[in-house]
């Protein structure tokens, strides 16, 4: 990813927010968060990541109501981005934060329920001295 895709990407993802949350009235947006916006090459397309917090439910509806948005979220791009393309907008889902929070949640579990405990198959320090 280049420099300047790199730069259209961050600067998108701060307007897109900004529309999104001032201009969207659709009661089918929920609490969500841009994780990231990856910006094809020739900076026609742009993949918006999604993170919706609440059910499978309201992240299918939020989801829905982004790309049936999608024109008229392009429409107040056009004159923050200068650029002679303004890019289509591809909104997906990101589950990453709920998977970082899985993580967390699992590595919290092993430390208390461990409590200092090698889990089983796994080498202890004296073993592995030898």
């Amino acid at each position: 990813m280049s420099r300047r895709t790199q730069q259209v990407g961050g600067f998108l993802q701060e307007e897109l927010t900004d529309i999104i949350r001032r201009e969207v009235k659709d009661p089918r947006v929920g609490f969500f968060s841009l994780t990231r916006v990856e910006v094809t090459p020739d900076l026609r397309t742009a993949r918006v990541f999604v993170s919706v917090l609440g059910t499978d439910e309201e992240r299918v509806a939020t989801l829905a109501a982004l790309r049936s948005a999608g024109g008229f979220i392009r429409h107040h791009l056009r004159p923050r981005l200068r650029t002679r393309q303004i890019p289509d907008l591809e909104f997906r889902d990101d589950r990453s934060m709920e998977y970082a929070e899985e993580i967390g949640r699992t590595l919290r579990e092993i430390a208390t329920d461990g409590a200092g405990q090698v889990p089983p198959g796994r080498p202890t320090k004296t073993e592995n001295a030898e």
